[in-house]
């Protein structure tokens, strides 16, 4: 109960931090490429820490038993699924910030 009430605290600061380049800046174009640039430095460490969680619950669940090693094989898969999804949200962030300013000199 309290973890999920911090979960969803700690999104919604995270969310207010992303927009907070967009309220203080002076113009759009620099308002656009700092929303870019945090938006591909969260997603860097996210995808980070997934590969390297799916790793280490794949290797634990190895040691033990049976259910435990398909159960924490799935939940492996399903982390790295999430790191590939990551991956591909990475790599067209900026296109898509630079089609809704396409007057963006700077991608980020």
């Amino acid at each position: 109960m309290i973890g999920n009430k911090f979960g969803k605290c700690l999104s919604i600061l995270v969310l207010l931090l992303s927009f907070s380049s967009v309220l203080f800046a002076t113009n759009i174009s620099t308002a656009v490429s700092g929303l870019c640039s945090q938006a591909k430095g969260l997603l860097a460490i996210g995808i980070m820490l997934l590969i390297i969680l799916a790793a280490l619950v794949y290797s634990i669940g190895q040691i033990l038993g049976a259910e435990t090693r398909a159960r924490a094989s799935v939940w492996a898969t399903a982390m790295m699924t999430g790191a590939i999804i990551g991956v591909i949200i990475y790599i067209i962030v900026p296109y898509v910030i630079g089609l809704i300013n396409s007057t963006l000199t700077t991608t980020c």
